[in-house]
């Protein structure tokens, strides 16, 4: 039996963890269910790490304006990292890919990512904004 409580291992594995997104499945094997949820309720609660999703959560650190628990980084970095441990390939959208290679001054509002041929119902959120999804299903030839 370790000396640790599981709180204690699953803040230190969060702590050594080089990327930003902390998923649930990646704590399966330090205790039950119950267990982890709790704990991450918990780390939830005194501002550790943020909620994204099912099973997906971001590192967090204290808003300097309103002093509440945000990412670290921005919901595009955090979408493309938690899609990449989902294994699920994506590319940006249309209206960020314009923007990035300068055919259009317009700064997309949204964070679009572009699937390819798979379809993703997974919702990642951060505050009121939301990831959306394209496909190439709804490109017509």
């Amino acid at each position: 039996m370790s000396r640790y409580s599981l709180k204690d291992r699953m803040v230190r594995s969060i702590a050594l963890r080089k990327g930003e997104v902390v998923m649930r499945a990646d704590f399966e094997k330090m205790g039950s269910a119950s267990q982890i949820s709790r704990v991450l309720k918990e780390l939830i609660a005194e501002g550790k790490i943020v909620r994204l999703g099912y099973g997906t959560y971001a590192k967090a650190r204290p808003s300097t304006l309103s002093g509440k628990p945000v990412p670290r980084v921005t919901l595009e970095e955090l979408a493309q990292e938690a899609l990449g441990k989902l294994d699920v390939p994506v590319t940006l959208g249309r209206a960020q890919r314009a923007y990035v290679e300068g055919r259009t001054t317009q700064i997309p509002v949204r964070t679009t990512f572009n699937t390819g041929h798979r379809r993703i119902s997974r919702k990642i959120t951060v505050g009121i904004s939301t990831v959306r999804y394209e496909n190439n299903y709804s490109a017509r030839a």
